[in-house]
């Protein structure tokens, strides 16, 4: 399949793209249920256009035609709609931050839920599976992992990864203050790392929008990093709407480094309990 290259838009031709964008994000909705329609503009005019680039496609009318009439083919365009990059202990003073600080404060519960929103492809996931265990509780705790795509869903519950990333992954685990090594975790076999299924049996992996589903569990920590960055303001009040919901009084959440409660809607719900590593604490019931 040809590539289509795309030079830069005018003002006018941004104007009228984002126009059609907007007419597909309402097809998708109505044709298959999934809701993007409040992510970032600017962030998806990027994907987008490289969606037409890479499937051949000269003009969104041609994208979207193909959305809506071949529903393989929407399911492989979906890498497009959502965002899946993560590493294993991404920002790994974040993780260190859990370990000394908000893993003691959960232990004193007898048993502990955390979510995992917009899971991406499971390396955080199964980091926290890790850290649960190194600080021994794992086996009185329960990970749901979400993702609004079904493919970053199953690749996320595989738990295994190109053996040529686990250099990274095992550089930012000791800089989290591991205890062992990474490879303590993992079985590697045909240039790839599988790990360890012992930490699989407590993540629960689920379809989940943050546009459209509501609060499915109490828990004691979610953690959404680097995925309100795509969001407008509204899709952010709702979804830390849905977190506060979610969060036991006292429960904690953690964003990326670029995301802030600062001037959102349900601000005065939380207080900053380690502000450098952006992670919050509910203070209202």
């Amino acid at each position: 399949m040809s590539r289509v290259v795309f030079a830069a838009m005018t003002d006018v031709e941004t104007e009228l793209f984002d126009l059609e964008l907007r007419l597909l994000l309402d097809a998708v909705y109505l044709r298959y249920h999934y809701d993007f329609r409040g992510y970032a503009m600017t962030s998806l005019r990027r994907r987008m256009r490289h969606a037409m680039g890479r499937f051949g496609c000269a003009q969104m009318s041609d994208l979207q035609h193909r959305i809506l009439h071949e529903p393989a083919f929407f399911a492989e365009a979906m890498q497009y709609f959502t965002v899946q990059v993560s590493e294993m202990f991404r920002d790994p003073s974040y993780f260190r931050a859990l370990r000394e600080d908000v893993m003691p404060v959960l232990g004193t519960y007898p048993s502990i839920k955390i979510w995992v929103a917009g899971c991406s492809h499971g390396e955080e996931v199964w980091s926290l599976a890790i850290l649960l265990a190194e600080e021994g509780l794992l086996d009185r705790s329960i990970i749901y992992a979400t993702d609004i795509n079904p493919e970053a869903l199953a690749k996320a519950e595989q738990g295994t990864y190109p053996a040529e990333r686990l250099a990274l992954f095992s550089g930012s685990y000791l800089a989290a203050g591991g205890k062992g090594s990474l490879s303590d975790y993992y079985t590697s076999a045909y240039g790839n790392a599988m790990f360890d299924r012992a930490l699989r049996k407590t993540i629960v992996f689920a379809d989940h929008s943050l546009a459209t589903d509501s609060v499915f569990s109490e828990v004691h920590f979610v953690s959404c990093r680097n995925v309100l960055i795509y969001f407008n303001r509204e899709l952010q009040d709702r979804a830390v709407g849905l977190f506060s919901g979610s969060l036991v009084r006292k429960g904690f959440l953690g964003l990326g480094s670029k995301e802030s409660l600062r001037f959102g809607a349900h601000a005065e719900v939380f207080e900053p309990f380690v502000p450098a590593e952006r992670i919050y604490r509910k203070v209202t019931s």
